[in-house]
């Protein structure tokens, strides 16, 4: 039952975080972006940048209920599942944000 309040309390951490970023806040928390240039920033669009950083948060904090649940009903398929998830949503995220210049004014 510790890991499950454990892991309850990273989830409610991500959607804290998604929270601020989707608010179009919080482009520091991004990283790379944080380390840019204000010349380079400029060409970025930071609100759709963190808009789509808070709804991957929310999506990332969905996958860790699946952990909470396998942890607090000791059923093991739903860590797989959200282990799946996790790594899915990683890998979507890496991919779209990586690809062409979606978030280039």
């Amino acid at each position: 039952m510790g890991a499950a309040i454990a892991i309850s309390i990273f989830i409610l951490l991500f959607i804290i975080i998604g929270v601020f970023l989707i608010s179009g806040k919080g482009a520091f928390l991004i990283a790379r972006y944080n380390t840019m240039s204000k010349e380079e920033k400029e060409k970025y669009n930071e609100k759709a940048l963190t808009t789509f950083k808070g709804k991957m948060m929310f999506a990332l904090a969905f996958s860790l209920t699946f952990w909470a649940g396998s942890a607090a009903l000791d059923i093991m398929w739903l860590f797989w599942v959200g282990l799946i998830l996790f790594i899915g949503i990683t890998f979507f995220m890496l991919i779209y944000m990586n690809t062409s210049n979606r978030f280039k004014k």
